[in-house]
């Protein structure tokens, strides 16, 4: 098995992800809340890049059946029901819901790969479960970072380093130089990821907006044992499908 990493959406080719796993990370917080909507109930999530896209798509629907999600800027977008922060994505609020989800960074990243065969959602809260669908697969692997505006992020590269561990623990595997320093990063902070991670420019921003306690959450490692897939638009439980 192979393993390589993309520092961002914008630094591979669509077709270098034939016949492989494609695991999107956006740890601050796309992929997070993902994650933990799912993990609580949610129906299904649809990722859509544009905030008029999720507006267009709602006027078919049943509004008891969905909400909108996602932001702009690390904000909440007016007439949106949910912002994207992990904890609004309660089982009370999301269970048996379809979630329309735009945010800035992460289903930007989501639409560039949609085309793979096989799309899975990583980040800190479901580390180990990310690590374990690779083994099972034992296919060869591409992680890509969202970034933070189509540049390098330290969180999403941070969380590949930690999923490179898990995997590690695994089995044997190669990997390209992007892959080991991730690891190499992450090291020497596995015992206290907000260390490294407070150096970040997107941690910054959102500490700065008062999301502490969304921070605290999403550096929670192997907090769900859940993998988010995409299939045909639309992300799910992998075990569901």
């Amino acid at each position: 098995m192979f393993l390589q990493t993309f520092e961002t959406y914008n630094s591979f080719n669509e077709r270098e992800l034939k016949n492989k796993n494609v695991v999107v990370i956006d740890t601050l917080r796309a992929t997070s809340v993902i994650t933990t909507a799912l993990y609580n109930g949610a129906k299904e999530i649809i990722p859509v890049s544009e905030v008029e896209e999720a507006i267009e798509l709602v006027k078919s629907l049943d509004k008891t059946t969905y909400l909108l999600g996602g932001e702009r800027n690390s904000t909440k977008i007016e007439g949106f029901d949910l912002s994207n922060s992990p904890l609004e994505y309660t089982r009370e609020k999301v269970e048996n819901k379809t979630i329309i989800f735009t945010t800035t960074n992460g289903t930007k990243a989501l639409k560039k790969v949609s085309l793979a065969d096989n799309v899975i959602l990583g980040c800190l809260l479901n580390a180990s479960a990310v690590a374990k669908y690779i083994y099972t697969s034992n296919k060869d692997t591409i992680i890509v970072c969202a970034g933070t505006e189509g540049k390098f992020s330290l969180d999403d590269i941070i969380t590949a380093g930690v999923i490179y561990k898990k995997l590690q623990d695994l089995m044997e595997f190669e990997s390209d130089d992007l892959s080991k320093a991730s690891y190499f990063l992450y090291k020497p902070y596995e015992d206290n990821l907000y260390e490294i991670m407070k150096h970040g420019f997107h941690f910054k921003r959102l500490k700065d907006l008062g999301y502490d306690e969304d921070i605290e959450f999403c550096l929670t490692v192997d907090k769900f044992d859940i993998v988010p897939k995409l299939k045909d638009g639309i992300i799910k439980n992998s075990a569901d499908l």
